[in-house]
């Protein structure tokens, strides 16, 4: 790539708010903080105001730009600079909270708002690979395992700004949501504008905003949008058809699998089967000079052992997510729901970002090769300790699971709980940790942004099936053997990593050289 870190770190030493601990909070702060929001708080303000249920669960599709991003991302590496994407991206979703402030006292404003949130989701999806671009481009290989546990610490702390902050005003009686959604975007302002002045300048652009227009006002990329737009209207009315709600009132795996689940689904199907005509589909775009959105996808598919890498990039996070799925249930039914806000903030937060500071830190001084399978042991195998605390609070599972008054469990059994949880979430900062690298190290050369969003969107596939499988063998089996299980299919993660360890030394170096 001609342009790309030509003046990396140019101006990064010149002030004190513009060094890469200062930088990388605060743009990992906006990162979280509009997804806080469209994700979390949008449910909670959608039920103030008297929605139903049923379409309160409308808001899933609020999701979908973050399963979709990588489609968009490759234009995100090629045109202007990820620094420019990243401001117009928070300035463009305050304006969209203002206005969320402004239409809420209207009748009309439930529907408006919830309309803004849909485009705002795509924003927040565009905005998140900018920054995880720029994050890529703008640090060596050495400093991006560096600060990975303040990427967490940032992301974490705006997720209890939106969910814990705006969620409390808005829930003030008279002027409360107009004042919540005011002060966020007010906020994402003036995270703008610190950016605009004193966010590092590591890239030159490429290609102006004239030259994106143009390359998607094609007869080509109309077309595609069109068959796209065809097929995802035609998987939504299969959705939504008498024969497939017939199916979901029989079985409660597809009860499960909702919209946005199948897009995912499909995605994952289109990407499995590029993979396996790589070299067909590469050797018909050498051929094209121009298609750089295509080569984006060809170069993540053509490195070195992509079967192994996809298959340990989907199973890496099988039984933590498996886990995380029941968690908050296990403390319900329990008995003791009243202790999980405390456990949570309290013991469960903290725990989490030492994890991730510590893992960073590790990573950076001794390597990932080094780390990974220490740290994925540390991840998976509190599934185990989980399973031994479910088979000793088996007695207060069965009499205080929905129960209106529960039986206490006892200080030192609460102890017992805070404690599990607190290693979950530390151990879980080791395995983030590794995740975030990883996923960094098989960023390659000009499409950083994409393959970022590439790999980050196949992560997430993991949840959507742990999501509908958790609840159906935690029922079926218990919460004991429900652990276990979930132990059980960490291991294929774990073991496709040993094969991948002479990649990672490789690539490491790779990187430490370029």
């Amino acid at each position: 790539m001609n342009t790309e870190n030509n003046n990396k770190n140019t101006n990064t030493n010149t002030t004190l708010f513009s060094h890469p601990l200062i930088w990388c909070f605060t743009t990992y702060f906006t990162e979280g903080f509009p997804y806080s929001i469209i994700r979390t708080v949008s449910s909670f303000y959608f039920r103030t105001m008297n929605v139903s249920l049923e379409s309160i669960g409308l808001t899933s599709f609020f999701g979908l730009p973050w399963i979709l991003k990588f489609l968009w991302a490759p234009h995100i590496d090629r045109f202007l600079t990820k620094r420019v994407w990243l401001i117009v991206m928070q300035v463009s979703i305050a304006i969209l909270f203002l206005l969320c402030a402004a239409l809420v006292p209207f009748p009309w404003g439930v529907k408006a708002v919830a309309i803004l949130f849909m485009v705002g989701a795509v924003f927040a999806a565009t905005h998140d690979v900018a920054i995880d671009g720029y994050y890529l481009v703008s640090l060596d290989n050495e400093k991006q395992s560096r600060y990975v546990g303040y990427r967490v610490l940032a992301y974490r702390c705006a997720l209890m700004m939106g969910s814990g902050a705006i969620a409390s005003i808005g829930a003030l009686k008279g002027w409360g949501w107009q004042l919540a959604f005011a002060a966020a975007g007010g906020l994402l302002l003036l995270f703008a504008f610190y950016h605009l002045f004193f966010l590092p300048r590591s890239q030159q652009s490429q290609y102006s905003f004239r030259a994106l227009i143009a390359s998607l006002v094609t007869p080509g990329s109309i077309t595609g949008i069109l068959v796209a737009g065809c097929a995802v209207t035609v998987l939504y009315i299969s959705v939504n058809s008498p024969q497939y709600l017939a199916l979901k009132e029989r079985s409660a795996f597809f009860r499960q699998l909702g919209f946005p689940m199948w897009i995912n689904i499909v995605l994952f199907g289109v990407l499995v089967s590029a993979a396996l005509m790589r070299k067909q589909i590469s050797s018909y775009i050498v051929k094209k000079s121009g298609a750089f959105y295509a080569r984006a996808f060809i170069t993540f598919m053509e490195q070195d052992r992509i079967g192994l890498l996809l298959a340990f990039i989907i199973f890496l996070r099988t039984g933590e997510l498996l886990l995380s799925n029941m968690t908050s249930s296990f403390v319900v039914d329990l008995g003791i729901k009243e202790h999980f806000g405390w456990i949570t903030a309290v013991v469960g937060l903290p725990a989490s970002i030492a994890g991730a500071l510590l893992g960073g830190y590790c990573i950076s001084r001794l390597s990932l090769k080094t780390t990974m399978i220490p740290f994925l042991l540390l991840q998976n195998g509190t599934n185990l300790i989980y399973m031994w605390l479910a088979f000793h609070l088996q007695h207060y599972i069965s009499v205080n699971t929905a129960s209106v008054s529960p039986e206490f469990i006892g200080t030192l059994n609460i102890t017992f709980v805070a404690v599990v949880h607190g290693f979950d979430q530390f151990a879980g900062g080791l395995g983030t940790s590794v995740l975030i690298t990883f996923l960094m190290l098989i960023c390659k050369g000009e499409f950083k942004a994409a393959h970022y969003a590439i790999g980050s969107g196949l992560m997430n596939l993991t949840g959507l099936f742990a999501g509908t499988l958790s609840g159906i063998i935690a029922a079926k089996l218990g919460y004991g053997w429900f652990f276990g299980v979930s132990f059980v299919a960490s291991i294929p993660g774990m073991a496709l990593a040993i094969p991948l360890l002479p990649l990672l030394g490789e690539a490491s170096k790779g990187e430490k050289t370029a």
